[in-house]
């Protein structure tokens, strides 16, 4: 098992596993839908709280396995007990989420064809909220991203735009799918990253599973009064489980240009992320 320290020693080695099976998968510590200016609203915690099933209430992933590719969920165990993480499943994707850092670690989806035509009609909703699963003091509030110098949007990790229902498009507001994301990363290059991923998947034969995450490496910030980290880097792999390819966009979490995405071996070298574990990588975008 390759394990290798990211900045400041902030690591998180997670495994994926199934029954007495475990595999490494990574060792660290959007990508967003873009961000509207049009002015957003919110929603009482009630009401939140009833957009998750009694099952995706719970700490756990196991109403969501089949999000993650060969059904084998982050064994949420093996994370480092000072990131104290949790497992939250919503209908869309599953989040491995740091109530250290108040945001997601991970956030995995598994995206077709069939669901992205769906998500095709469903509208924006910009009801963004705290996540009624995480303890106050545990996660973000609305308040955290309010008024910073510099700004910051509110970067989805699994976009709105990949929602296939109203359901699932209200949960993909949660601030548990979000990262503090510089505003012009977030509403052009991550965008245009987001809409590539899912023109891949429209034409794919199958499904394809895309992890995406922030990166905090020596220098990073936060904002607002529960100290949300903010990443220095973002990341989204994406994984074509018909033809086993795999391939990496790694970017700042500022204004820059979009840039050809790397292959699998390159992304754990680059970030120290083996995100798919022992499953089989048979080439890259672009290759064979």
């Amino acid at each position: 098992m390759h394990l290798r320290k990211i900045a400041l020693g902030l690591s998180a080695l997670v495994l994926l596993s199934t029954g007495a099976d475990a595999r490494g998968l990574l060792d660290f510590i959007k990508p967003p839908a873009q961000e509207h200016t049009s002015r957003s609203s919110s929603i009482s915690q009630r009401a939140a709280l009833g957009l998750y099933s009694s099952q995706q209430q719970q700490p756990s992933f196991a109403s969501c396995a089949d999000l993650f590719p060969g059904a084998r969920p982050i064994n949420t165990a093996t994370v480092p007990t000072s990131m104290k993480p949790m497992a939250l499943c919503s209908d869309n994707f599953a989040v491995l989420y740091s109530q250290t850092s108040k945001t997601p670690l991970v956030v995995v989806e598994r995206l077709n064809a069939a669901q992205l035509k769906n998500a095709k009609g469903e509208e924006r909703t910009n009801q963004f909220y705290p996540d009624p699963r995480i303890p106050k003091g545990a996660r973000a509030e609305l308040s955290d991203y309010r008024s910073q110098h510099p700004a910051v949007d509110r970067g989805h990790q699994s976009p709105a735009a990949d929602a296939p229902s109203a359901n699932a498009m209200a949960q993909s507001f949660a601030l548990s799918n979000m990262v503090p994301q510089d505003p012009t990363n977030n509403r052009k290059i991550w965008s245009k990253v987001e809409a590539d991923v899912r023109k891949f998947a429209v034409r794919a034969g199958g499904n394809v599973f895309v992890f995406t995450g922030p990166l905090f490496d020596a220098g990073y910030s936060t904002v607002g009064h529960n100290k949300v980290w903010v990443p220095t880097r973002l990341f989204k792999l994406v994984y074509d489980a018909s033809s086993k390819r795999a391939w990496a966009y790694v970017l700042p979490n500022a204004e820059t240009r979009i840039q050809k995405p790397m292959d699998y071996d390159t992304f754990v070298k680059s970030t120290g992320l083996k995100l798919l574990g022992d499953l089989p990588v048979s080439g890259s975008v672009g290759r064979t």
